[in-house]
């Protein structure tokens, strides 16, 4: 982690921290193996929502702090908060998971090491970039505990690996390692076990350094063929076209090109 970094919120089930354009957020209910409760699903997503507000930041890096991304759900604390509303969002809070409240705009960046269950490959599926640690074990165990996945593999780990491949962890919750979670086309890369969050703090640094509005245009354009589909999302590609050709960005990517230097954007 950067020294930079400023700590500017007080959660008590993660870290949050400011590391110039880079939204840093750490799980770290470690001695729960990162499990999430109540407490912890509320604090995710405000801390998400705090990062879609500020204009300063460019891209959000999800982590975990301990051995392990997350054990899943904290069943035994949730038993009797799950028809209460507690992974219901409004229209003016981002779900972690994607399936309420918010439609997040901006990109987030995810590095997972040891176990990751569940809710945790759920929050994988609902990202952008996922760096996996060759250590990881995973599992989409809803089945084995007497439910079923409801925040989005049903959905997002189908459309990542196929039918075929998806349904025999789906249907029978039984584990996967890392590679086979690359396979899957669950993660983006798998790197030696204590690098994932180095090579994930690179790729969102790059992230960081692109034109904003033009890293949005490209993920409204991607989620809009995610829940539409690909003919209504071709057919909208052009309405994103002119807020970006008529920016500062713009023409700022254009000088950097013609006088041979790195790009400064300001997200305007």
């Amino acid at each position: 982690m950067s020294n930079n970094s400023q700590n500017n919120a007080p959660f008590t089930r993660l870290t949050y921290q400011q590391d110039g354009h880079i939204c840093l957020i750490g799980l770290n209910r470690v001695d729960k193996r990162n499990a999430f409760d109540s407490h912890m699903i509320a604090q995710l997503s405000k801390a998400l929502t705090d990062y879609e507000a500020d204009s300063e930041l460019r891209c959000a890096l999800i982590f975990a702090h301990g051995e392990h991304f997350t054990a899943g759900l904290d069943l035994m604390e949730l038993q009797d908060k799950l028809d209460k509303g507690v992974f219901a969002f409004d229209e003016s809070q981002i779900d972690p998971w994607g399936i309420s409240g918010k439609l997040r705009t901006k990109p987030v960046v995810v590095a997972v090491q040891g176990t990751c269950f569940t809710a945790g490959i759920e929050l994988m599926l609902n990202s952008d970039v996922v760096i996996a640690s060759d250590d990881c074990n995973f599992a989409q165990m809803e089945v084995q505990r007497g439910i079923m996945p409801f925040g989005g593999a049903t959905v997002r780990f189908v459309a990542a690996a196929g039918w075929q491949k998806a349904m025999p962890y789906l249907l029978t919750g039984k584990p996967f390692d890392a590679n086979t979670a690359d396979k899957l086309g669950l993660v983006s890369d798998v790197v030696p076990k204590g690098e994932q969050y180095n090579r994930a703090y690179e790729l969102a640094t790059e992230i960081s350094k692109a034109a904003p509005l033009g890293v949005q245009g490209v993920l409204a354009s991607a989620l809009d063929g995610a829940r539409n589909g690909a003919d209504s999302a071709m057919a909208n590609i052009h309405s994103f076209l002119p807020p970006l050709f008529e920016s500062e960005d713009a023409r700022e990517g254009v000088m950097a090109m013609v006088e041979r230097r790195e790009a400064n954007f300001k997200g305007r």
